[in-house]
């Protein structure tokens, strides 16, 4: 299969990276040409533009900053997209966005999956990351050794925007812990405790989540890059709290994220390293949340292992 990947940024590039290492036939397109040179010299096509990527591939996968940059390439793809073509979307994005995209595609034979990941970039670069897929079961096991390549734990979600649906859900699930962390180490701090000794009480305990075992350890080091940026974090809740306002979920913590991360946004700029939201607390109190011993960045210790189907209870 001849696939295309649109998109070669933080995650993207790690996503392709991991087809172009196992022997996937990959041409790909950036706005940013040294991503896309870097691309070619490892192995990779370079296509003139979304419409010649989706003319001249089986499938191409998109993984894009928003909705809107999303729609525009799509616009540009739908006159190539012909019987049997695949549109894979990986991009973290709106269901109902993705259901409309998907359904030009559909009415022109293709077939439209979205596919967001989910576990961390040092995971995307391994080949190790979770990935969820919505789309019709026939679609599914077509993609499947496309989907096993990239990423390691794939759960079939069901319909076409029901993988985005849950990839909100758990970004969302994964800011209120990284706020929680920010809180809590803050506290550690203030009330005397030794920040690693801190740190591992957690890691042990029922107070541990994904967030702590990785944001908290670049809190800790100072670099606070995770390559995930504030703007991004507030566009992925605001998008939860949408989900939650169009089925009439009365929610009360959603939109206190969104007020925090909107000061953090006025203070340090909407370009600042997630993590750094912590700096709202250090500034109130004067405290500096830093340890030794801890990375400066998340690399996956895991060996790249064969990806798999995760099956749900039933």
């Amino acid at each position: 299969m001849k696939v295309g990947f649109i998109g070669l940024g933080n995650v993207g590039g790690k996503l392709s990276g991991s087809l172009l290492r196992n022997g996937i036939e990959l041409t790909v397109h950036d706005l940013n040409q040294d991503l896309v040179e870097g691309f070619v010299g490892r192995g990779a096509k370079k296509a003139d533009g979304p419409a010649a990527l989706m003319r001249e591939c089986d499938a191409v996968i998109t993984c894009l900053p928003s909705p809107a940059a999303s729609d525009a390439v799509m616009q540009q793809m739908l006159p190539e997209v012909t019987e049997g073509k695949i549109w894979m979307e990986m991009s973290t994005t709106d269901e109902a966005e993705v259901k409309r995209l998907g359904a030009m595609v559909i009415e022109r034979g293709g077939a439209a999956v979205d596919c967001p990941v989910s576990g961390g970039c040092h995971r995307a670069d391994t080949g190790n990351i979770a990935i969820f897929a919505g789309c019709d079961r026939p679609t599914f096991d077509r993609i499947f050794p496309l989907l096993t390549t990239m990423g390691r734990r794939i759960l079939h979600t069901g319909e076409l925007g029901s993988a985005s649906v849950l990839k909100v859900l758990t970004n969302y699930l994964a800011t209120v812990h990284l706020v929680a962390n920010a809180e809590a180490l803050v506290t550690a701090k203030a009330a005397g405790m030794d920040l690693n000794t801190a740190y591992e009480a957690i890691k042990i305990s029922s107070g541990n989540s994904f967030s702590h075992v990785t944001e908290s350890q670049v809190i800790l080091n100072g670099s606070r890059d995770i390559s995930f940026t504030m703007d991004l974090v507030k566009k992925d809740i605001g998008l939860f709290q949408e989900i939650a306002e169009r089925n009439d979920v009365p929610l009360e913590i959603s939109p206190l994220l969104v007020k925090i991360f909107d000061d953090g946004i006025a203070r340090y700029g909407e370009r600042e390293l997630s993590p750094n939201i912590i700096r709202r607390l250090e500034d109130a109190t004067g405290l500096d949340i830093l340890a030794p011993g801890f990375p400066a960045e998340m690399t996956d210790d895991e060996p790249e292992e064969p990806g798999y189907e995760v099956v749900p209870p039933r």
